[in-house]
């Protein structure tokens, strides 16, 4: 093998463990980033059920959320960019499943709000249909990843 095809190889070789490395990252941080937003979101539930908290807690966890929300998104980005292909879907299917359950979450909140009291049960059934509507997309996420990552036993 010339000199000049064993340097080609080498940058080859190079760019395949960054981007290993890159995909490595922005996988984490999605599963990451999903767990946040769920306990963002799952802290809110809490101060709603609860009757002793006040609107004024409920719009702090709610910012708390909100903010979960735009880190995620933001790594759903990166990990779409980062790739392969079936990574990238399962990553938007993850995201369409959170996305609902922010809507949940916003909703219940905008309706406690009105309302004046958190302990609304049909926001309540609604948030946890889904919260539990999230799993499967975020479990196919993970096994995309281990697979894009040759992680599979």
């Amino acid at each position: 093998m010339s000199q000049t095809a064993q340097q080609r190889r080498q940058q080859q070789v190079d760019r395949e463990i960054r981007l290993e490395a890159a995909r490595r990252a922005a996988y984490g941080a999605l599963i990451d980033a999903s767990k946040q937003l769920s306990a963002a979101w799952w802290r809110v539930a809490d101060q709603l059920r609860d009757a002793t908290s006040t609107p004024e807690q409920w719009q702090e966890s709610a910012a708390a959320a909100h903010a979960a929300w735009m880190r995620f998104s933001t790594t759903v980005a990166s990990v779409t960019v980062a790739g392969p292909g079936p990574v990238a879907e399962a990553a938007d299917s993850l995201r369409r499943a959170m996305s609902a359950l922010d809507k949940a979450g916003m909703d219940w909140h905008k309706a406690a709000r009105c309302e004046g009291t958190g302990l609304i049960e049909a926001c309540d059934a609604h948030y946890r249909h889904a919260a539990k509507a999230k799993r499967v997309p975020g479990s196919e996420f993970q096994l995309a990843a281990r697979r894009a990552l040759n992680a599979e036993d």
